[in-house]
């Protein structure tokens, strides 16, 4: 599986997945984090269906690489790498739960894995003669 497909794929599936354990577990999901759930609820439910309709949409990638750039640049390096900053400076300025720094890293892990990824496809994709 080329980069950009296992990139797709991994990044997919922990999107998805994150979004299920908001719709399915979130009481679990804030016990374990020490976290209060969302008040009202709708506020969980929302971003849970938000992170579910983001993993789908890596099927896009994941099938066609070159046609999903875009949709990689996006949830990638801009979305994942704002969500750690955001994660990070939440911590830093209003001091959350150190445990929730996992997703700093974890969304920041995939948005630097993805940029390698994109990075690196961009310049085996050039012609010979303009790679330099």
């Amino acid at each position: 599986m080329d980069r950009l497909r296992w990139v797709a794929a991994v990044s997919g599936l922990y999107d998805a997945s994150a979004g299920a354990i908001l719709l399915l577990g979130r009481q679990s999901f804030a016990r374990l984090f020490g976290i209060p759930t969302p008040h009202p609820e709708i506020y969980g439910d929302l971003n849970g269906i938000f992170l579910l309709a983001v993993g789908f949409g890596y099927l896009i990638p994941f099938r066609d690489p070159e046609r999903g750039r875009a949709y990689l640049w996006i949830m990638g390096p801009l979305l994942k790498g704002a969500g750690a900053a955001a994660f990070l400076l939440d911590h830093l300025l209003r001091h959350s739960p150190s445990s929730l720094l996992l997703f700093a890293a974890s969304d920041g892990a995939l948005a630097l894995i993805t940029l390698w990824a994109l990075a690196a496809s961009s310049s085996t994709n050039r012609p010979a003669h303009q790679r330099r």
